[in-house]
């Protein structure tokens, strides 16, 4: 499993160690034959970008940009910024980067720019929002890391990303849902429209009957928001079988993150649970005893 920084939680400065080199005039002056250069990059000296709001990175679509990068080459430069010490961290192009991996390529093309942690942070999410298939869920926790990061309002958010003040509004609703739903919204079980149409549910075990029921039964968006308009106020009894008895409580955005920076740096589908009191659990997957001992060993650093 190849080593990630992990952040966990922790702030900026934190999660990008000492990177003072690359953001001041000085830097920009000492590499003036590097930065707004294309150069070609050795892989081992990049390492992944901290603030890329993708979580998941199919293996099968990774091995198809693998074959053709090795037909092709490299068609566009991923974007990276300068450390120290001929070290480099990724603004956008990890698919390319790790596919290039893939392909058995030593060095890679990448435009090297100048920037801080928080024009780093900004620009990362940004190019992701605006270029990369992202589930809603990523969307709307790119959202919120923007506002609660960068220290932006919905209005200038919105205005970062070229999206109306109310499509940020929307996606950021979605995180108030139970994380049952955000995962279901996440893996395509429900659209957009079901899960918009389930905050306006008060009763968050009615929120998951509903939701389980969509599922079971293939409810269309239209269908849900009568039924919604039912049960608003009132409880919903689940039709399909397993009924839920314990309701899962919604992460906080901190928790949010932390559960998809450790997915991030295991390359798992980490889950985390919690309820009211604060008590809850972490489940981290593992393949085979290979497997665990590498998650031992990242956990004990």
């Amino acid at each position: 499993m190849t080593k990630k920084r992990g952040s966990l939680g922790r702030g900026l400065s934190a999660i990008l160690g000492n990177t003072s080199i690359g953001t001041t005039a000085q830097a920009k002056q000492e590499n003036n034959l590097l930065v707004g250069k294309t150069h070609e990059i050795l892989l081992i000296e990049i390492e992944t970008n901290p603030f890329q709001p993708r979580t998941e990175f199919k293996q099968e679509k990774l091995h198809e940009l693998a074959s053709s990068i090795e037909q092709l080459g490299i068609i566009q430069p991923i974007t990276v910024r300068k450390l120290k010490d001929n070290k480099y961290q990724l603004i956008s192009g990890e698919r390319r980067f790790r596919a290039s991996k893939i392909a058995g390529l030593d060095k890679i093309p990448a435009f090297v720019r100048i920037a801080n942690d928080q024009e780093m942070l900004e620009m990362a999410l940004v190019e992701n929002i605006q270029r990369e298939n992202l589930n809603p869920i990523e969307i709307a926790l790119s959202y919120q890391r923007l506002i609660e990061e960068v220290k932006l309002t919905q209005e200038q958010c919105s205005e970062r990303v070229g999206k109306n003040r109310s499509t940020v509004t929307n996606f950021l609703r979605l995180l108030k849902l139970p994380s049952e739903i955000q995962k279901g919204l996440s893996d395509g079980k429900i659209s957009t429209g079901h899960a918009r149409a389930l905050i306006t549910v008060k009763n968050k075990v009615s929120q998951l009957n509903i939701f389980h029921d969509i599922v079971a039964n293939g409810y269309s968006v239209r269908e849900v928001e009568q039924l919604v308009k039912d049960f608003v106020d009132n409880d919903y009894k689940r039709t399909s079988k397993n009924k839920v008895t314990n309701t899962p409580q919604p992460l906080p955005f901190q928790h949010q993150k932390m559960m998809h920076d450790l997915s991030r740096n295991l390359e798992k589908e980490v889950e985390l649970k919690r309820n009211k009191k604060g008590k809850g659990k972490l489940i981290i997957p593992f393949n085979n005893d290979e497997d665990l001992a590498k998650i031992f060993e990242f956990i004990n650093k």
